[in-house]
């Protein structure tokens, strides 16, 4: 936000939130109804093409962000090295204010003139379009944009949009809605021309609008994609258009390349950043990550493909949480389950920097109900040991199983891929030990006895044996889960494990499985504390809820801009945890299969590297 925001700097529409498309709503009633019902000879196409036009403006935002998140997510041609964290994706969630501005003056225009008459193509009209743009357009533009950085106007709005160091794609259309309205008057120079001079015709608008959307998201991107070859072939083009590194450079030095398409500008006037030329060929020559830790996981619910950071930003900048809009949106849900049918690899969604550790997250284009179906269990399997391999290839050092990757009967807790590749580098890491340590130390001070329920696991075993062993009593509420602790249990720890269907205790440690008829038999104010890897569902509105094993990340882990499935933002499962701690301690160990390590080790770990307990609880 800008330090002292000038008149306009909102727009008209923010208080609506998520409901600002209203707006356009009766514009495209107007439009769109009657070129439905009436006869050929009378029907508006412009006016019926608009809506899809920003419909199509929206998917090819979409297209930049994903692929830009992807390719900065690698490494590969990376321009700036500096991390992208939730405050820019919360200013930047609204890239699409400017499409439905846009909108709403298309159809303003429609009704002061008939634009039924428009043709599809007129070739004077496509050629004036292009020399006002690379004449007055460019010329104009980079006197308005020197003057934007005067400390006037820079403090009242333009510092709104240089809050962003690190540029993604739809950076480039984050300004507050008077400076917004500026560029709009500047860009309409060809199209009011053709417009009002009769030449306009359909091509030269989309054309126009659709290269202005193209370069302001290329430009953006924080990897350099033009190739060098472009610029051997044809020396001159260097003064007719930019590059993401040419632009980054105005982005991080503020007082140079300000020309908005065409640098020639920049270098009449001698505002070309000297570093320009460097940076593009560094930024060319760089190559693909290699990272220390990867953390593998996988898609849960269908709906979760949105929260993935390739995905759609603002949402994965929050918890999944199912919205009332994907009920809307299932022909896109079905469309994206089908790709990660086709789809045979493992995909790269995140890089983070941790204490020079760089970090990656993996995710298996599978979703957790097929991880329960028999018959996907030896293509799961298959995809895990391909990004296995691949992580030795790369120089993994430790490679995390997160959610079902690490399911006891689906690989044995990972021990199935030790057993086949006992010469492996990489260690795999399934974070038992410090979710075992998350969940003791989530325990209320003085409990003198908690309830355990919910299918079993290694992890429950290591609780029941340690909370036992240190005198708390521990309360099974069903008789074949306590046989099967009793038969862990060492003699005496046994002393401390009794069954019982009713206990008092309000200390409730559970996993799957654990169902609503279970929940009703604790006692109001009873907390929850799940050592499952997915949350219970919440039942009573009376009690309190832990999240799952997790931690705080520490303020200085880099590049932590969306969150980890239903944790909050700045939290990371155990799992996740516990190989960026292997890491760091260089514990040359796998910890999988059976293998618990120490507990009071890795907790102590956890702290000293600046993770944090979750303090807070929630309720229903």
């Amino acid at each position: 936000m800008a330090s002292k925001p000038g008149i306009l700097y909102d727009w008209p529409w923010t208080p609506l939130g998520n409901f600002k498309y209203v707006v356009l709503a009766p514009w495209v009633i107007h439009h769109t109804y009657p070129y439905m019902v009436k006869d050929a000879s009378d029907r508006n196409l412009p006016m019926f093409l608009v809506l899809p036009f920003l419909l199509l403006r929206m998917l090819h935002n979409q297209i930049w962000i994903s692929f830009s998140r992807h390719r900065t997510a690698k490494g590969t041609n990376r321009i700036v090295d500096k991390s992208i964290e939730f405050e820019q994706i919360d200013r930047e969630r609204n890239w699409d204010d400017n499409i439905i501005f846009n909108g709403i003056v298309f159809y303003m225009v429609a009704t002061l003139k008939n634009t039924a008459d428009m043709p599809i193509w007129r070739t004077d009209g496509v050629i004036i379009t292009i020399l006002l743009h690379v004449g007055p357009v460019e010329f104009l533009y980079y006197w308005l944009h020197r003057a934007l950085h005067h400390h006037f106007l820079y403090s009242r709005y333009h510092s709104h949009h240089h809050a962003s160091i690190v540029t993604e794609p739809i950076t480039s259309v984050i300004h507050p809605f008077g400076e917004h309205v500026a560029y709009f008057l500047l860009f309409a120079i060809p199209m009011a021309t053709t417009f009002f001079s009769g030449t306009a015709c359909i091509v030269s608008f989309i054309g126009y609008i659709s290269y202005i959307d193209f370069m302001n998201n290329m430009g953006h991107c924080n990897f350099e994609l033009i190739p060098n070859w472009l610029f051997s072939i044809f020396p001159p083009l260097k003064y007719l258009m930019y590059t993401p590194s040419f632009h980054s450079l105005h982005h991080t030095q503020f007082r140079t390349n300000y020309s908005l398409f065409m640098p020639l500008y920049d270098y009449i006037y001698d505002t070309m950043d000297k570093s320009t030329e460097s940076l593009y060929e560094s930024s060319l020559s760089r190559q693909e990550d290699s990272p220390d830790v990867v953390h593998l996981t996988h898609l849960t619910t269908p709906e979760s493909i949105y929260h993935l950071r390739l995905g759609f930003a603002s949402l994965a900048s929050q918890p999944h949480d199912f919205k009332w809009y994907f009920y809307f949106m299932w022909p896109l849900t079905l469309w994206s389950v089908m790709l990660t049918w086709i789809h045979g690899r493992t995909i790269l969604v995140e890089r983070n920097v941790f204490k020079n550790l760089k970090l990656q997250t993996w995710t298996v284009p599978k979703f957790s109900i097929q991880y329960f179906a028999q018959w996907q269990r030896e293509s799961i399997n298959g995809l895990i040991e391909e990004a296995i391999s691949e992580a030795e290839n790369k120089g993994v050092k430790v490679l995390s199983l997160g959610l079902q990757n690490q399911a006891e009967d689906l690989n044995g807790n990972g021990e199935l891929y030790i057993r086949r590749h006992p010469l492996l580098k990489v260690k795999l890491v399934d974070g038992s030990s410090l979710a075992v340590a998350i969940v003791l130390n989530s325990i209320p001070k003085g409990a003198a006895g908690i309830v355990l329920g919910g299918n079993l696991s290694k992890v429950a075993y290591s609780i029941a044996l340690a909370l036992c062993q240190a005198g708390t009593k521990v309360v099974a509420i069903r008789e074949h889960e306590y046989k099967k602790l009793k038969a862990r249990l060492n003699p005496e720890a046994r002393s401390n494990l009794v069954q019982s269907k009713h206990c008092a205790t309000k200390v409730w440690i559970v996993g799957d499985g654990l169902t609503e008829e279970d929940q009703m038999k604790a006692s109001k104010g009873t907390t929850f504390i799940p050592f499952s890897r997915y949350p219970p569902k919440k039942m009573r509105k009376d009690c309190f809820y832990h999240h799952t094993p997790s931690m705080l990340a520490p303020k200085h882990l880099e590049n932590l801009d969306s969150c980890e499935n239903w944790l909050p933002r700045r939290v990371m499962s155990a799992s996740r945890v516990a190989g960026i701690l292997h890491v760091l301690e260089n514990w040359n160990v796998n910890e999988c299969g059976n293998m618990i390590f120490n507990i009071e080790k890795v907790w102590q770990a956890s702290i000293h590297h600046g993770f944090r307990p979750l303090a807070v609880t929630s309720k229903a």
